[in-house]
C-alpha cells in the first residue's frame, strides 16, 4: 500500500515541495544573523512537531499544537513585521528578464526613464575625488520603489548629477551635507535626508552611522547606495541590505549600470 501511495507522488508534490524549500530559505536568508534567527528556528522546530503528531493520528496533541499555531499568526506578525516587509520586497523587486521593458508598456506605472538616465561616471568621479578628500557622503539612488516616505524629512531640490554638484553637496562646511542626499533618474531630488538606521548585528562595528543608515534604506527598498567613508576614504556599494564587493570603479560602474537597467 506504501509502494503505490509512493507511485501517486507526481511532478504538483514536487513543485509543493520545491516552492516551501525556496520560500524558506529565503525567509531564512532574511533572518539569519539576527536575534529573529532564533525564533525562526523555533517555529520550524513546531511546525514539523505539528505535522508530525498529524501524522501519528495523535489527535488531542495536534489539536493543542495547532491552536497554538493558528493564534500565534498574529503574534508572528508583529514580531517578523520588518523580515516579512524585506521578504515581500526582494520577491518585488526582484530583476526577472526584461521586467522593466514588461512594465513600461503600462501606463500607469511609471517606469521608464528613472534610473536609465544617470550619468555613473560624475556619480563615480564624485566619489573618489569626496574619498581622497576624506568628505563623507552617502547617495541614494531611487528604483523602482518610491522614496518620498523619507525625502520629506529632507530639502527638495531638482538638480543634475554632476560631478562639482555631488562634491560641494557634501562639502563639510555646505549647509547640506548631513544627511543623504536622493537621486532619481539624473536629479538630485533631495538633500539632507534623514535616513532610517538598520538594526542587522550581523554588520561590521568598523561601518559606522553612514553605513548603518545605507543598509537601512536598502533594506526597506530597492534602492541602491553608496557612502564614501569620511575615516578611510573608502566607497562602500550596498544593495537589498548587503554590500557588495568589487575591484575597482570600472566594475562598480558596471554593476550600478546594470542594477538600473
Amino acid at each position: 500500500m506504501d509502494f503505490l501511495n509512493f507511485l501517486d507522488f507526481g511532478i504538483t508534490d514536487l513543485i509543493d515541495i520545491l516552492l516551501v524549500a525556496i520560500i524558506l530559505y529565503y525567509f531564512y536568508r532574511l533572518v539569519r544573523g539576527t536575534v529573529a534567527i532564533n525564533i525562526f528556528i523555533g517555529i520550524v522546530i513546531i511546525w514539523a512537531f505539528w505535522k508530525f503528531t498529524q501524522l501519528l493520528d495523535m489527535r488531542m496533541t495536534s489539536s493543542m499544537v495547532g491552536g497554538f499555531m493558528q493564534v500565534g499568526l498574529i503574534a508572528l506578525i508583529i514580531v517578523f513585521q520588518q523580515e516579512i516587509r524585506k521578504f515581500l520586497l526582494v520577491i518585488g523587486s526582484t530583476n526577472f528578464p526584461n521586467k522593466r521593458r514588461f512594465f513600461k508598456h503600462f501606463k500607469f506605472i511609471k517606469q521608464e526613464g528613472i534610473s536609465l538616465a544617470l550619468d555613473v561616471d560624475a556619480l563615480l568621479g564624485a566619489c573618489e575625488r569626496m574619498g581622497k578628500t576624506g568628505t563623507g557622503a552617502i547617495l541614494v539612488i531611487e528604483r523602482d520603489s518610491s522614496l518620498d516616505f523619507i525625502k520629506s524629512s529632507g530639502d527638495a531640490m531638482q538638480i543634475e548629477v554632476n560631478q562639482p554638484i555631488l562634491e560641494s553637496i557634501f562639502y563639510k562646511n555646505s549647509p547640506l551635507h548631513d544627511g543623504a542626499a536622493i537621486i532619481k533618474g539624473n536629479y538630485v531630488v533631495a538633500t539632507r535626508v534623514i535616513l532610517p538606521v538598520s538594526r542587522e548585528r550581523s554588520i561590521p562595528q568598523r561601518f559606522g552611522l553612514r553605513h548603518r543608515a545605507a543598509v537601512g534604506i536598502t533594506e526597506r527598498s530597492d534602492a541602491l547606495a553608496l557612502v564614501v567613508s569620511e575615516e578611510t576614504g573608502l566607497i562602500s556599494y550596498i544593495k537589498n541590505g548587503e554590500f557588495v564587493l568589487f575591484k575597482d570603479l570600472d566594475e562598480l560602474g558596471k554593476m550600478i549600470r546594470k542594477d538600473l537597467t
